[in-house]
């Protein structure tokens, strides 16, 4: 039997070991996912104290419960390890390490190039590897394929490669791993039919395409719209606050036209893991290509301008009150980069709580799924949302909307309410795309 038919024959019976480098926000639920269908996960990750508190049955995912954690390592379905030589008993590998931006804003794929390292040097013959991690149009077949068959095996004879960008969007109760239709795009036919087999074996639907590379650009085009369209609901609220309308009430106004338009939010900014990351590495191809993604740039450039706006509206507020910024107690309401998470990553309440440091405001926040965080290299801590601490403050600024916290005593504070998220007009938390 041929290398792809005995690879192909263990994924049809789901007789496979799964090997995921990468235990992080992808990583881990992608693992959670395979264990819970039965299949045998060996999970790689450098940072050793991830790995021992995995190994304890902590999980520091909030989409995967430890109890979920534990029952995957009671099973015996889940072997995490910072060591990578127990990866070469996997059929597959998939790659789900960070796509970060570097300090010049171009794409840093360093762990990429690093977790390809580590794969190349335990690669052996029948195994599939497909990449995860959110990248530009030609990754897959530029870097990591060469990087790959550097080391004597061959594509599409030897082993398969793919690229499925994950689909990951933290707390959301409706929309996860299993429901959430996999895009697939293999090096070569055989490798986007094996690759969509294996996800076939725990996920409702694969979504083959031509390409890695079109694979790349379906994640890229993602967030790239959820970019553009922010922006101009961020763009929309400027201009409302100009005329004297309320952007809140004219988006829920239009979104009640069954067809052709699709509510998107205003807010402080951009935040997470993917939405401020991505376009960049869309832009940066693009220049490589002598091509001026200029709507993808103006996007990016009004969005990055909202936590400047942020603190205006505040320094407005506080001068009706004939109050300067300086010296003014503030509580921020809200500080993960989307509700209903403790994720902090690029969370634009960060940065507008570092522009009201540096002008001399004094910071107090509230966040139930963020007990601690840090601004200006101080260490912050979460005060209980007691009267007491509203009717301390000079301000308070609404920058992300858990569903957690009742804002209804809000409407009575005695200071001014800064309100990003359109919470007090209706009491209800926005959902924001």
């Amino acid at each position: 039997m041929s290398t792809s038919g005995e690879l192909r024959e263990r994924l049809a019976t789901g007789a496979i070991c799964a090997g995921v480098v990468g235990l992080g926000y992808a990583g881990l639920p992608l693992a959670s996912a395979l264990a819970a269908h039965g299949i045998r996960v060996i999970g790689y990750d450098i940072d050793t104290a991830r790995v021992e508190q995995l190994k304890q049955g902590v999980s520091y995912v909030a989409d995967v419960p430890s109890e979920h954690l534990a029952q995957m390592l009671r099973d015996g379905l889940f072997e995490p390890t910072s060591l990578p030589h127990p990866l070469v008993e996997a059929d597959t590998l998939n790659i789900c390490v960070p796509t970060p931006l570097s300090k010049t804003k171009e794409p840093d794929l360093s762990y990429v190039l690093a977790a390809t390292h580590v794969v190349r040097d335990l690669l052996r013959v029948g195994q599939l590897v497909i990449l995860e991690s959110t990248t530009y149009p030609g990754t897959t077949q530029e870097l990591v394929l060469p990087a790959l068959e550097s080391g004597g095996l061959r594509v599409g004879v030897d082993f398969f490669l793919a690229y499925s960008p994950e689909r990951i969007d933290p707390g959301n109760r409706v929309y996860h791993i299993d429901n959430t239709p996999k895009i697939v795009g293999g090096v070569t036919p055989e490798c986007t039919e094996l690759a969509c087999l294996f996800y076939s074996r725990f996920l409702e639907r694969t979504v083959p395409v031509a390409s890695t590379g079109a694979a790349e650009m379906v994640k890229l085009l993602e967030n790239t719209f959820r970019s553009v369209n922010i922006a101009l609901a961020n763009e929309m609220a400027l201009l409302c606050d100009r005329l004297g309308l309320d952007v809140w009430e004219i988006i829920d106004a239009a979104a009640t036209k069954p067809f052709g338009f699709m509510p998107f939010y205003p807010g402080p900014g951009l935040g997470g893991h993917c939405i401020p990351v991505d376009p960049h590495y869309l832009a940066w191809r693009a220049r490589e290509m002598q091509f001026n993604a200029r709507f993808i740039q103006l996007a990016t450039e009004i969005n990055a301008s909202m936590p400047q706006y942020v603190v205006t509206r505040i320094a407005e507020a506080l001068n009706e009150k004939r109050k300067p910024i300086n010296g003014s107690r503030i509580l921020v309401m809200g500080v993960a980069y989307k509700e209903n998470v403790g994720d902090v990553r690029e969370s634009p309440a960060l940065d507008v709580m570092s522009l009201l440091v540096e002008q001399g405001a004094e910071l107090v926040y509230h966040d139930p799924h963020v007990p601690k965080t840090i601004c200006q290299g101080k260490i912050y801590e979460s005060y209980p949302l007691w009267q007491s601490l509203i009717s301390s403050v000079d301000a308070i600024v609404i920058l992300t909307a858990h569903e957690a916290i009742d804002h209804r005593p809000l409407h009575r504070a005695p200071c001014p309410v800064v309100d990003m998220r359109g919470v007090l007009r209706s009491n209800h938390c926005h959902r924001h795309p």
